[in-house]
């Protein structure tokens, strides 16, 4: 990675570039400071170990601090991507980013920044610390202030090629100069470095370059046992169980399923139960995870027998592909009739859980059913019976209302006929009263029987004309 001189190399040359001046304050404030211990690099490849002093964590704001902060205990899911955008609008102030691996902490991941000056390192301090990373999650952003970084060894575990070994001048996404001046430089896990505008763009949480991913996947163990020993791996159904040297799980899924191929997750090599022999024959590289050819004793050719080794190669060549397709012809055959059988089975009891549970619903609905319909039963016997009586009733007051209309009509005949006669007998009395040719006598003695209330007999001419009158 290129680098300024003086101060701006303190992330990322492989030793502190500081002037003595600095080197005697770091060292008069390292007393009270905290020593992290942080690593970064391939493990496969080359690692870097080294050291950060950090200030102690404290509210009030330290005296002599630096334009550098490390950001620490940031969650693996997040990306290059999703860092940059959580700083936000102080991305513009930052010159360099180095992320860091502090060591005993696998499932995160730090962040060494440099600021371009104090007044942004405050502002981004103030900011961002005890921040939740994500509102979704429980990740708070803790930052530290930074007295300086050093760079203890320089670990190779394989040869690196010549890119990764020379320094890069230029980012490798734009092909652009890596100057801290034309923006923020951002060096990942994996010591390889780019422009920060560049490296925002890449979603992925692998390197672009070497492709080393900082979420490393979780280490495999034994489905039963849990080891992380001596594991292999089935092939055909991905079950993991420890071998023969452990609880030789992986030999009894064998006897269980007839899966005979089983990976060695620590050679990479394939092993066959039923021939009891390795038929892998390419196995990869742990340098360069490349596939190479499995070391085996092979024939040595000898140059005046050229051409009968190139015949009796090919001829072996032929016999491998051969025996390798009816080996992978007979396996497919009985992993079908396998996978055959137990789809059979699990159809079966699919079906019987499936009778069962309906008989078992229905036992348990039947009575719930049965009660309702004899509920409904009595309510439309009751209903019937109540129609019937209703019917009935119906019938007899017809009858009653038509015998009392009957009476009311006869009586209503006696009444008017009374009302008649009486108005006969009125109208005839008062004319017996009021005529001129009845002596006063008969008056008088008219008039005081009927005071004494003596009903005079009418002559036979008034009800003669009064029965006329009637019809």
């Amino acid at each position: 990675m290129a680098a300024s001189a003086g101060d701006d190399t303190v992330l990322a040359s492989p030793s502190p570039s500081m002037s003595s001046g600095d080197i005697a304050e770091d060292s008069s404030s390292a007393g009270s400071a905290e020593a992290v211990p942080f690593s970064s690099g391939n493990p496969r490849i080359e690692e870097t170990r080294g050291v950060m002093h950090l200030y102690p964590d404290s509210s009030i704001l330290p005296d002599g601090r630096k334009p550098l902060v490390c950001v620490m205990a940031v969650p693996n899911h997040m990306t290059y991507a999703d860092f940059c955008k959580f700083c936000g609008s102080f991305i513009q102030h930052m010159l360099e980013m180095r992320i860091v691996r502090i060591d005993g902490v696998d499932d995160q991941y730090s962040v060494i920044i440099k600021f371009d000056e104090q007044n942004s390192t405050d502002g981004f301090y103030k900011h961002f610390n005890q921040k939740c990373f994500s509102s979704l999650e429980g990740d708070i952003c803790h930052v530290r202030y930074t007295i300086n970084v050093e760079e203890k060894e320089s670990i190779e575990h394989a040869q690196s090629s010549v890119s990764s070994l020379a320094d890069q001048p230029s980012c490798p996404v734009c092909l652009e100069r890596l100057d801290q001046d034309s923006g923020g430089i951002l060096t990942t896990i994996c010591n390889h470095s780019f422009h920060c505008s560049c490296i925002s763009k890449w979603t992925d949480s692998s390197c672009p370059v070497c492709r080393y991913c900082q979420q490393q996947a979780e280490r495999s163990t034994c489905f039963i046992c849990c080891t992380n020993e001596n594991l292999w791996m089935c092939v055909i159904c991905g079950f993991v169980g420890c071998g023969r040297y452990k609880e030789r799980h992986a030999i009894l899924h064998w006897k269980e399923t007839q899966h005979c191929y089983s990976l060695e997750l620590e050679t990479q090599r394939v092993w066959d139960y039923v021939g009891d022999n390795y038929v892998h024959r390419l196995i990869q590289s742990k340098t360069d995870n490349k596939l190479v050819e499995l070391s085996s004793n092979s024939h040595e050719i000898y140059d005046g027998e050229s051409g009968f080794s190139e015949v009796l190669l090919n001829s072996k060549f032929e016999a491998i592909v051969e025996e390798y397709n009816n080996l992978l012809t007979s396996q497919l055959e009985n992993q079908r009739k396998h996978y055959e059988s137990l789809l059979l089975e699990i159809k079966e009891e699919n079906d019987k859980e499936i009778s069962e549970a309906v008989e078992k619903a229905l036992s348990a609905k039947q009575p719930k059913l049965q009660s309702k319909i004899n509920k409904a039963l009595d309510e439309r016997k009751f209903l019937e019976e109540m129609n019937k009586s209703l019917l009935e009733n119906q019938q007899m007051w017809e009858e009653k209302i038509q015998k009392a209309e009957k009476r009311e009509q006869i009586v209503e005949r006696v009444k008017d006929a009374k009302i008649n006669q009486l108005e006969e007998q009125l109208s005839a009395l008062i004319a017996q009263i009021e005529s001129p040719s009845t002596n006063n006598g008969s008056a008088d003695s008219a008039v005081a029987k009927i005071k004494d209330g003596t009903i005079l007999p009418l002559p036979s001419s008034i009800p003669s004309s009064s029965n006329n009158g009637s019809t």
